[in-house]
């Protein structure tokens, strides 16, 4: 997707991406750099809440003891 920079540096965010992203009017988006990439982020107004659960499906703990057990008896 493309769009333009007017001159006081605004531009628009494709429908498509505020849809399929849920963004709203008024959303803050954090805006980084780095290696000549230019990454936007959609900030969740409550970070916290955005976060809770999201290990869950992961089970990382479980994969970490798991890697544990396997490293000792080596």
């Amino acid at each position: 997707m493309e769009t333009t920079l007017t001159e006081r540096g605004q531009t628009a965010v494709p429908a498509r991406i505020r849809r399929d992203f849920h963004l709203k009017s008024g959303q803050k988006l954090e805006w980084s750099e780095a290696g000549g990439v230019i990454c936007i982020l959609p900030v969740p107004k409550d970070p916290i809440k955005a976060f809770r659960g999201s290990s869950k499906t992961k089970r990382l703990g479980s994969a970490l003891l798991k890697y544990r057990r396997q490293d000792a008896r080596r």
